[in-house]
């Protein structure tokens, strides 16, 4: 009998036939939706070897305790804030992700999100299309500015971060960084430059990029304080995870002019309550916040050929690892506990 593998917060349509076709005889993999979760069987829970999960589901100590042949939990995606690692690597779990997916797009996103107030594209076509004829000017767009003029910050050197900021340089942006864990050296490789304090390169971007991580360290980073600290007049983007930024300090920092412009891909509460103090401003008729925040749908990794590798990545990784017990993209290892794992092991042979 095969291995049993489930996926409790399944959100695409149609089978799982490719992560099927990669688990091959060996594995079953039963996927359910976030909303039939109360659904799934106990004795399913009880059977499975392997989690994959997206982002619905929490993986705590709760749901650890009702799968007690579990061996490998995969978050297909960069981020796992939705797991408790800790929990995991105590119970003997090993955690993975799939660090190198949607990178590129991710980093695409970004500058994309910046060259729309960089270049006044959200405003121009907007403007236009509330009034094509009165509205036909150049001169009007409030954020557009020469980019070799400027200077972009990348907060969190990471993949995403790195790809970002190399795009930023290849755009003639002068580009900072600040990420505290990043080795001595890095910006003599990447030919940018490091400030040792998050003040230091708010107080010098006129673009800030958020990419780190969500972290207790992280959590409400971009608040008010940061953003007293911003350059007048910059630009913030977030493509990472929405609780890092506080909206309502953004909310301040728009009316009062501190910030040009924000174009947020993330935010603390998805998708947004209408009734958000900065989603009801932006919203209002004539608001002018409207040409001064940018929001996209937690779009940033989204391509089609994305969707095909986050979904082969985490098939293979997930497989891998039952197969070998070993992975490079293990994010638990200082809390996994070897003789629990072990013990997993050797709990049952198929389901």
């Amino acid at each position: 009998m095969p291995e049993l593998l489930l996926c409790l917060d399944w959100h695409l349509d149609g089978p799982p036939d490719l992560e099927r076709e990669v688990f091959g005889p060996g594995f079953r993999f039963e996927v359910f939706r976030w909303s039939e979760r109360d659904r799934v069987p106990a004795e399913l829970l009880a059977a499975a070897r392997g989690l994959l999960c997206n982002y619905a589901v929490r993986v705590d100590a709760a749901l650890l305790a009702r799968m007690p042949r579990l061996r490998v939990v995969t978050r297909c995606g960069v981020g796992f804030d939705n797991i408790d690692i800790e929990a995991a690597g105590r119970a003997g779990v090993a955690v993975l992700n799939v660090p190198d997916y949607g990178t590129m797009d991710i980093a695409d996103h970004a500058i994309g999100l910046a060259l729309a107030f960089l270049r006044g594209i959200s405003f121009y076509t907007s403007a236009l299309h509330e009034d094509p004829v009165g509205n036909w000017t150049f001169a009007a767009a409030p954020t557009v500015r020469r980019l070799a003029t400027l200077t972009f910050g990348v907060v969190g050197l990471g993949r995403i971060g790195t790809a970002t900021a190399l795009r930023a340089r290849a755009l003639g942006m002068r580009v900072l960084f600040y990420d505290p864990y990043r080795p001595t050296g890095t910006e003599l490789a990447l030919g940018i430059e490091r400030r040792e304090r998050l003040e230091d390169l708010l107080a010098e971007a006129d673009v800030v990029s958020i990419h780190t991580p969500l972290t207790p360290e992280t959590r409400g980073m971009i608040g008010a304080a940061a953003l007293a600290a911003i350059k007048p007049g910059a630009i913030l983007i977030n493509t990472a995870r929405g609780p890092i930024v506080d909206l309502d300090a953004v909310l301040a920092a728009l009316r009062s002019g501190r910030l040009a412009g924000a174009g947020l891909d993330v935010l603390p509460e998805e998708p947004p309550s209408p009734d958000h103090p900065l989603i009801r401003a932006w919203r209002e008729p004539g608001s002018p916040l409207r040409h001064r925040l940018i929001l996209t749908p937690h779009a940033a990794w989204y391509t089609p050929s994305g969707v095909i590798d986050v979904r082969r990545k985490s098939a293979v990784a997930t497989r891998a690892f039952l197969e070998t017990g070993r992975s490079r993209d293990l994010v638990n290892e200082p809390f996994l506990d070897r003789a629990a794992a072990a013990a997993r092991l050797a709990s049952g042979g198929p389901a």
